[in-house]
């Protein structure tokens, strides 16, 4: 559906004549306006504003006019300039996403629901919505449950004997990681991206509680998988995870299983996934192409780095927390756990992860020093007009939380991220693969510009 142009929009307007399935409100935000509609759509509209053109980063963009589904192909999201090249692609649609996005104030949406309605789900449920666009009936909860128990049973021994030849304490877990799925797919591909993206979701929790045991010369302590108990469950089970302890890692890590499933599709990880899927390679290629594209510091990696920048700080005092934070600065050294991407606000997974914390870990001196951080940062941060996000983003509380259930190794963390963003991704995949009538998205070929390379011949 394609809305007509809107020559004048007054701000805080109602616009349920247009037809969408709710109203659209505009409303300015950081000298912009920008267009908010429920149901999981959303859009941007770029309006004359006194102090110049202003426009809102990250959603389809015509100036003057509403764009909705339906767009023609002659319809322009975007020009490209000079200034857009060697920038790391920021702000360039490549393509649609069928299972989230990212409002920059409000944060990651599933399918339309805002993340904290779905936070204290069944991690299964969550990721039948990914796939299926709707959440389960309590019956197909129950049938996928099952599906996913049964595809789990069959987990390959092959791939397991690679991670048992590995050297104890060698490499990052992320590497691990990294092998351990393509290994799963070398003892167990079929080509189908449904069945190869099942069997590996099913199977994540036995290879993750072996990455732990494994690299941490454990293998002993490792417990006969139970599918049934659920993915998170099983994990934790498989640890050797007994009462109060396992309820506590069984909360807070389906809880972060959730907020972490899947964040649009322009993120690092999930662009690798979908590129190297593009060319048609096994999901388990694709997968673990992610994954190392996750493993790095300036993305999956950062909540490992934040847990080690709260432990550097050692104090919740707030004055000696403000002295840390612009030494750092000063020092040119980055703040974790601040800013993103898109957001232009506190994230609410960092909201609701700090709010788990005061469940399960009010008196945890990491957890003390990340709450004094979300209170005196931000207004340092609002000091440099070139700092667009100065609030807190998911990693600020993520690694405290884990620490403080008992993972005390933050080089593990990104593994759960990983973990989490599986399932996202394969969602994803699945969608371009099933795009164009069953034949697929187009192999990824974005377009590069030469530059400093000068006609010569040899002589």
């Amino acid at each position: 559906m394609c809305v007509p142009e809107l020559t004048f929009i007054e701000e805080g307007a109602t616009l349920d004549e247009l037809g969408l399935l709710s109203f659209i409100e505009i409303t300015p935000i950081h000298q912009s306006r920008i267009v908010r509609q429920g149901f999981g759509w959303i859009h941007r509209l770029t309006l004359p504003h006194p102090y110049g053109r202003r426009d809102y980063d990250g959603f389809p963009v015509k100036e003057g006019r509403l764009v909705a589904d339906g767009m023609t192909e002659d319809d322009s999201l975007f020009t490209i300039t000079e200034s857009n090249l060697d920038s790391g692609m920021r702000g360039i649609p490549v393509g649609t996403c069928r299972t989230s996005f990212v409002d920059p104030i409000e944060g990651v949406h599933y399918v339309g629901y805002p993340v904290e309605d779905l936070a204290d789900l069944e991690e299964e449920d969550v990721f039948y919505l990914l796939l299926n666009k709707r959440l389960p009936t309590e019956e197909e909860s129950e049938a996928f449950r099952t599906e996913l128990a049964h595809r789990a049973m069959e987990m390959p021994t092959g791939a397991l004997r690679v991670l048992e030849s590995l050297t104890p304490g060698s490499g990052h877990p992320m590497d691990w990681l990294s092998m351990g799925i393509m290994a799963l797919g070398a003892s167990d591909t079929t080509g189908d991206v449904r069945t190869d993206s099942m069997n590996l979701i099913a199977r994540m929790p036995e290879l993750m509680a072996r990455i732990f045991l494994l690299r941490g010369g454990k293998k002993e302590n490792l417990q006969p998988s139970k599918p049934e108990l659920g993915l998170v469950e099983n994990f934790v089970h498989m640890l050797g995870m007994t009462g109060d302890k396992a309820e506590k890692m069984n909360r807070v890590l389906r809880f972060f299983f959730i907020l972490h499933l899947d964040h649009g599709g322009g993120n690092l990880s999930t662009f690798t996934g979908k590129a190297v899927a593009s060319g048609r390679a096994t999901v388990y290629a694709s997968i673990a192409s992610a994954m190392n594209a996750l493993s790095g510091p300036l993305h999956g990696r950062a909540n490992q780095a934040c847990l080690e920048f709260v432990q550097r700080i050692g104090t919740n005092n707030p004055d000696e927390v403000e002295a840390f934070v612009r030494a750092e600065l000063a020092a040119k050294r980055p703040i974790f756990g601040f800013g993103h991407g898109v957001l232009r606000a506190e994230d609410p997974r960092a909201r609701l992860l700090i709010g788990l914390g005061e469940e399960v870990c009010p008196d945890d001196e990491n957890y003390r020093i990340v709450k004094t951080l979300r209170e005196v940062v931000p207004p340092i941060l609002m000091e440099h007009p070139k700092i667009k996000n100065p609030y807190p983003n998911v990693d600020i509380a993520s690694g405290s939380l884990l620490h403080a259930i008992g993972f005390r190794k933050p080089e593990y963390y990104t593994t759960f991220f990983g973990w989490a963003r599986v399932a996202g991704i394969c969602a994803q995949i699945m969608d371009e693969r099933n795009a164009r009538d069953g034949r697929g998205t187009p192999i990824y070929r974005p377009k590069y510009i030469p530059k400093n390379q000068p006609l010569r011949r040899l002589e």
